[in-house]
């Protein structure tokens, strides 16, 4: 993977395309995640009652996957000292369960691109968040406020 350092408004293209590594959600990171989110809704902390759900066992928070994909979007370093903000999601859509031992990684296209100020752009994201077996764990689109390189 070739390691790119803070894109700005005006390298990114409508269609390009990264894949960020991959990523296993573990135990830990969902009882991290009930710990500060103060979720502790027993689909995702108590084995037994998850046993009877509809996934058979504890499966992660929604939010806690997409935060962790965030983190391998980041990860990236595209956003390295050039983004000003992360400004919204729009359809986002949790379609496959994130069972602990899920391993997954995002492909981020970039979709559109949008001036917003003269030292601001504002660049649009498809995401889809995909495990170990090509499943769509999560999809939708994220917008991001980017520098302009002469800002």
């Amino acid at each position: 993977m070739t390691e790119l350092k803070g894109l700005y408004y005006e390298d990114f293209e409508e269609g390009m395309e990264f894949t960020t590594p991959a990523r296993t959600i573990t135990e830990a990171d969902v009882v991290n995640f009930a710990c500060f989110s103060g979720d502790f809704h027993p689909l995702h902390t108590d084995a037994v009652y998850a046993s009877k759900g509809p996934f058979g066992e504890r499966i992660a928070h929604g939010m806690c996957g997409f935060s962790i994909a965030m983190g391998l979007l980041i990860r990236l370093n595209i956003f390295h000292h050039t983004i000003v903000a992360f400004y919204g999601i729009d359809r986002w859509r949790f379609t496959h369960p994130i069972k602990l031992g899920t391993t997954i990684h995002v492909v981020a296209k970039v979709i559109k691109k949008e001036e917003k100020r003269p030292e601001h752009g504002l660049v649009v994201f498809n995401l889809d968040v995909i495990d170990q077996n090509g499943t769509l764990i999560m999809t939708g689109i994220i917008r991001t406020l980017m520098m302009k390189r002469d800002s």
